[in-house]
């Protein structure tokens, strides 16, 4: 039987210490579980160190707060137990991932009087789509499901509960045989990928959509740092998809993704060009220089 997430050895930080990995659970009348009270982060480790840590823990406070409810570490805290997390695991190039969630005290539709649990796991993990796709690309096939309202959803919260769509549209764009999908806004303008956020070049500068419905990634801020750092210019806007066949280039940003160039938009060919790899090349130099990154506020 091959290993799974819940069966390996090595060791997750949970509550305020490490425990063996099969050891670290949550009870099945969770309220997080049950009323999607949790909130997560995704953080990448290259060569032993994580990188923006801290960036990463601030946001994680912020979506807790966003779903109402307050974390039990500090940000500081938090910090010291991923390092500890990478130790304990021997993490070289790698994801690590906090969730924060509501515990099983109540089962009423609130969280109130249910303390939060806060846990961080870590694995080795060298690229989502595969070691060559940063060289060859992948393809996006536009999904039927859509990014909610700012009126419909804590949308500024990086929440498990936004992910329901991720996965569904990931699913189907697998079916149809793409290797991600692009959803649009509540508005029908581009939005992002399943996990990372879009980036269009034309006219030799960078055009990404407003993130009124989902999250302003932090890979998409360093990767707009680098952009105006080379001097190319980086326009927020609200992108209509007509504007996909004006495009020179296509390229996603995310913790995950890292900058991962697109090939192809429902059977649309785009090359990867000299702006994605100029952004990828910068970005690369970045992580393997953690302590000279500028912390992005």
């Amino acid at each position: 039987m091959s290993e799974t997430f819940a069966d390996r050895d090595g060791w997750i930080w949970q509550d305020g210490g490490l425990v063996p990995w099969r050891q670290a659970r949550l009870h099945v009348l969770s309220h997080g579980l049950h009323y999607a009270s949790s909130v997560f982060e995704g953080i990448r480790v290259y060569g032993g160190e994580p990188f923006l840590l801290t960036e990463h823990h601030r946001r994680l406070h912020s979506s807790a707060g966003h779903l109402g409810f307050a974390l039990p570490f500090s940000v500081s805290e938090l910090d010291a137990a991923a390092r500890e997390v990478v130790a304990a695991n021997r993490i070289d190039d790698g994801y690590l991932r906090p969730v924060a969630w509501c515990g099983s005290d109540t089962m009423s539709l609130g969280d109130e009087g249910n303390h939060v649990h806060v846990a961080i796991a870590g694995w080795p993990w060298p690229n989502v789509f595969g070691p060559r796709a940063g060289e060859v690309g992948i393809r996006l096939g536009t999904s039927a499901w859509r990014r909610p309202s700012p009126a419909c959803a804590p949308v500024a919260a990086k929440a498990a509960a936004h992910y329901s769509v991720s996965s569904l549209a990931h699913a189907a764009a697998k079916r149809a045989g793409y290797d991600d999908a692009l959803l649009l806004s509540h508005t029908g303008h581009l939005a992002e990928a399943t996990g990372a956020n879009l980036v269009l070049v034309m006219d030799g500068a960078l055009h990404t959509p407003i993130c009124d419905g989902f999250l302003d990634g932090i890979t998409r801020r360093v990767a707009a740092r680098l952009a105006r750092r080379a001097g190319l210019t980086v326009i927020e806007r609200h992108i209509p998809p007509t504007d996909l066949a004006r495009a020179a280039e296509v390229f996603l940003t995310g913790t995950a993704y890292e900058i991962q160039p697109v090939t192809a938009v429902d059977g649309v060919d785009f090359p990867i060009g000299p702006v994605t790899r100029l952004i990828r090349e910068g970005y690369t130099a970045e992580v393997r220089a953690p302590s000279e990154s500028v912390v992005l506020r």
